[in-house]
């Protein structure tokens, strides 16, 4: 079976060694560069800078859209056997909306169960979380886990708060069908890539490991062919901050538009709290 049938029945699949060698170490050195401002301006990075890397980045949950200020993180979203394998899932003409790089020290939490679509909402479910793992990840230091086959109903689950001990403060998918005993861990190598789809019911668990960090870049994508109406920062019918890895954009005559910027959030409610003011400050101005 291939990777693509894998994610038709399962709403996920695995695209083994895709980053190796220098290139995988250069995706793992960008990291600290990153979140320290070593690579340009990234909004609250003052709110985690300490004295060394080791310890700014133990108080990083994720950076968002770092692709945004470094060149390896943007030459990564266009990455060609990503690209194929998004051509036979998505289509010929598919557009990159966001990057993520998830940092996760041991003892750090994990993320409740979600569907990426209830964050980023698309037209025609072509949405697809592309997980590239940046460090081996497994039940130990936090893997993924997903519930297979949870996509193929298309319904979005709703949403409430928690606060289970292990887990971030996100809010958690409730009221669906399946048997959370039946969810798997995708246990995979530095390199590999997990691709799933944006209705796929999926979360992290704690890394419970002694001194094993589990780090992740994640990039989503759709469809170019069709709008995105997502209202991350406020109110728009089609999100045109937004590069095409491939085909056309057939909205191309709209153009780009530059909508956020690059932002660290970091660990604790509080400095949370001073982050989101930040993020409504700019969106205000």
């Amino acid at each position: 079976m291939s990777p693509a049938e894998r994610y038709a029945r399962d709403g996920f699949a695995v695209l083994e060694g895709v980053f190796a060698g220098d290139r995988l170490e250069t995706l793992r050195e960008e990291v600290a560069a990153v979140a320290t401002g070593r690579r340009g301006p990234v909004l609250g990075d003052e709110l985690v800078r300490r004295d060394t890397d080791a310890a700014t980045l133990a108080n990083v949950l994720a950076v968002h859209f770092p692709h945004k200020v470094s060149p390896v993180y943007r030459d990564a979203l266009s990455e060609p056997a990503i690209v194929r394998f998004l051509n036979a899932v998505i289509g010929p003409d598919v557009k990159a909306m966001q990057s993520m790089l998830f940092v996760k020290p041991p003892g750090k939490p994990g993320q409740p169960w979600h569907q990426d679509e209830h964050f980023i909402p698309t037209r025609d479910r072509s949405l697809c979380g592309v997980w590239i793992a940046l460090d081996d990840a497994d039940t130990e230091n936090g893997c993924l886990w997903v519930l297979p086959g949870s996509h193929e109903a298309g319904i979005l689950w709703p949403m409430r708060d928690q606060d289970a001990p292990g887990y971030d403060g996100n809010q958690v998918a409730h009221g669906f069908p399946e048997d959370e005993a039946a969810a798997v861990p995708v246990e995979v190598r530095a390199g590999d890539v997990v691709c799933f789809n944006g209705y796929l019911l999926h979360g992290s668990r704690q890394n419970r490991s002694a001194h094993r960090t589990r780090r992740a870049l994640v990039n989503h994508y759709m469809s170019a062919r069709s709008l995105l109406p997502w209202h991350m920062a406020g109110p728009r019918e089609d999100w045109r901050d937004v590069v095409i890895v491939a085909g056309e954009d057939p909205y191309a005559w709209k153009g780009t538009e530059e909508i956020v910027v690059p932002f660290v959030r970091p660990e604790g409610k509080a400095a949370q709290d001073r982050l989101y003011a930040m993020l409504e400050a700019r969106q205000r101005s």
